[in-house]
């Protein structure tokens, strides 16, 4: 529960509103992909961020923060040699280790992808373990395309919901990407983060291709305030999102998204 101060080294503009942030403390910071930290700035409180740096390379803790409110905005405004307070790792990560040899479909909407940026590095970084790899991605407008230069070095198929005259990509959902994707459904396994509304459609695609609720997972957000478990204000149904996830498959979280109330 006591942070540790991690000093920021360097600051970058992802977008209008994201930025993302490399921190260095005394010692590297072991992870997996998926799990998060807790990321608090003095006198704003703190808030849970999603790892997206390298898992291979945990000497640099990355960031990438879109800013939505006091403390994100004093964390996103944190220049090189301030300070900030890390709390964690905590979470289930993605199963990247245990789906060797499937077939992998990444699906990421808007600020989703950074969550799942250490799970498609790792993914690369082991090649030769796994089947056909199809990334998908979707922002909001062209301007919005988070880590432009990376989706084109990871092959990933882009689209955005709207666009001017200049974009000569994909317009539409990213949803609509699912029914051109290469993998085999049978043994395929789905990784998917983004808005809520987007991760059910798009997990309702996958099904619809093949892909079994066993094998879709999702990385659910809530309300986070400690991080281990202890405060309860991420509860959905019978899970602590902060302790029992973010990650879960579809198998485990439809019988409650299905609850309006929840």
């Amino acid at each position: 529960m006591v942070p540790v101060g991690f000093r920021v080294v360097s600051r970058r503009q992802e977008t209008a509103d994201t930025w993302t942030l490399e921190l260095e403390g005394t010692a590297p910071l072991e992870f997996e992909p998926g799990q998060f930290t807790m990321l608090g700035a003095a006198r704003c409180g703190e808030v849970p961020i999603s790892i997206s740096g390298n898992p291979e390379k945990p000497g640099r803790l990355v960031h990438t923060v879109r800013a939505v409110g006091a403390a994100t905005d004093a964390i996103c405004a944190a220049q090189p040699g301030r300070v900030v307070g890390v709390r964690g790792p905590f979470g289930r990560p993605w199963p990247v280790d245990a789906i060797e040899g499937a077939d992998v479909v990444v699906v990421a909407g808007g600020i989703g992808l950074a969550p799942l940026r250490p799970a498609i590095l790792r993914l690369f970084a082991r090649r030769e373990r796994y089947g056909r790899i199809a990334v998908l991605y979707g922002g909001r407008t062209p301007d919005t395309v988070l880590y432009p230069d990376q989706l084109r070095g990871w092959g990933a198929d882009v689209t955005v919901d709207a666009a001017g005259r200049e974009w000569r990509g994909r317009v539409g959902v990213v949803t609509k990407l699912i029914d051109g994707a290469a993998f085999d459904p049978g043994s395929a396994v789905a990784l998917t983060c983004g808005p809520e509304v987007m991760m059910r459609f798009a997990v309702e695609a996958l099904l619809a291709r093949g892909i079994s609720a066993d094998r879709a997972y999702v990385s659910m957000e809530r309300n986070m305030q400690c991080g281990i478990g202890h405060c309860g204000h991420c509860q959905l149904g019978p899970t602590l999102v902060c302790r029992d996830g973010p990650v879960y498959s579809w198998e485990e979280m439809e019988p409650w998204l299905a609850i309006r109330e929840l």
